[in-house]
C-alpha cells in the first residue's frame, strides 16, 4: 500500500521504517515541508517526502500523527474517503485544555472523526513508546510478539490496519469503537507497556475511564521489559 504520513515526529518515522522494510511505499510530511527534511532523506532511504497535502494525496492509508491541538490543522478534503489512522494524545500540558475531554464526554479520536467526517478513522500507534515500535517488532508466531490495541467505528478500516500491524511485527487487539478508545488513552493501563495479546486484553478491561494510572508508574514500566 501507499502509506502517506502527517508528522514527521519520532512515531511518523518509525513507522516509515517498519512499513518500508514490510515492502510498502511511504511518504512523509511535516508543516514546514520538503526542504526541511533532509534528514528523512538521508535517514530513511526509501522514503518519499513532501508536505502534508501531498502525503494525504499520496495515501491509500494516511497516518496522523501531529500533537493533537493542532488536529484541526488537517484540512478534511485531503482525506475524503480514506482510512486515516490516528496516532494522536492529548496531554494537556503540551495540548492546553480541552473540556470535552476532561469531562470524559469524548475521545481524542472522536473528536478527530469529527473533524473529517468523510474519512474512517482508526485509533492505532498511540500507545506504544516511538523507540519500542522497531524494536519491539516480531515476525508472526513469535512467542513474545507484543500486541497494540486499536478501535474504530469501520470493520472494514478496523482490518486494513491489523492486517498493517502484523505486516509491521504486531498482533492486532480490537479494543471497541472510537468512544471505547479512552481505554487504551494517556495514562490507562494498556497505555505504553508491551502486551501479548491476552495481557492486552487484561490491561483493556481493567481501564476505568475516570481513573488515571500515575504517570511515573507507566513511564517506569515502559522502560522495562514488559509482560509480554
Amino acid at each position: 500500500m501507499r502509506i502517506g504520513i502527517i508528522g514527521a515526529g519520532f512515531i511518523g518515522r518509525a513507522v516509515a521504517q517498519l512499513a518500508l522494510a514490510a515492502g510498502h511505499e511511504v511518504m512523509l510530511s511535516n508543516s514546514r515541508g520538503p526542504q526541511t527534511m533532509s534528514s528523512v532523506r538521508s535517514g530513511i532511504a526509501g522514503c518519499e517526502v513532501g508536505n502534508a497535502e501531498e502525503a494525504a494525496r499520496f495515501a491509500e492509508l494516511a497516518l496522523v500523527a501531529i500533537p493533537f491541538a493542532h488536529y484541526h490543522s488537517v484540512p478534511a478534503r485531503w482525506l475524503e474517503g480514506k482510512i486515516v489512522m490516528d496516532a494522536n494524545n492529548y496531554y494537556p500540558d503540551r495540548d492546553g485544555r480541552f473540556p470535552a475531554l476532561d469531562r470524559f464526554e469524548t475521545t481524542t479520536t472522536r473528536l478527530l472523526a469529527e473533524h473529517l467526517p468523510g474519512s474512517r478513522v482508526v485509533k492505532v500507534f498511540n500507545a506504544i513508546l516511538a523507540q519500542d515500535l522497531e524494536k519491539d517488532a516480531r515476525l508472526r508466531g513469535a512467542a513474545d510478539r507484543r500486541a497494540l490495541p486499536i478501535a474504530g467505528d469501520d470493520g472494514e478500516a478496523k482490518s486494513v490496519v491489523s492486517t498493517l500491524l502484523d505486516d509491521l511485527g504486531y498482533d492486532a487487539v480490537d479494543a471497541g469503537g472510537l468512544d471505547d478508545s479512552w481505554r487504551f488513552e494517556r495514562a490507562k493501563p494498556a497505555y505504553c507497556i508491551p502486551f501479548g495479546v491476552e495481557g492486552l486484553k487484561l490491561a483493556l478491561a481493567q481501564a476505568e475511564r475516570e481513573i488515571e494510572v500515575p504517570e511515573g508508574a507507566w513511564r517506569r514500566e515502559a522502560t522495562v521489559s514488559g509482560p509480554i
